[in-house]
């Protein structure tokens, strides 16, 4: 990272098809909303459970993005 300082927010995608693909729309949901977004790291993942059978996967993201003052 070059100097400045970096805030750290953690979001949740949710997806019927893979861990991935919640990965992947948790960072473009948020891209939406947040400038300057710099790092996403997968902190933890999980599965929804519906009936003893995958219903969705999660995926919680840490998301980096340059602090503006």
């Amino acid at each position: 990272m070059s100097e400045g300082v970096y805030k750290i927010v953690e979001v949740v995608g949710v997806s019927e098809k893979s861990w991935e693909d919640a990965g992947r729309k948790a960072v473009e949901t948020a891209s939406d909303s947040i400038r300057d977004l710099r790092v996403a790291e997968v902190v933890k993942l999980d599965m929804k459970v519906e009936d003893g059978k995958v219903a969705a996967f999660r995926a919680r993201v840490s998301l980096s993005f340059k602090y503006q003052h």
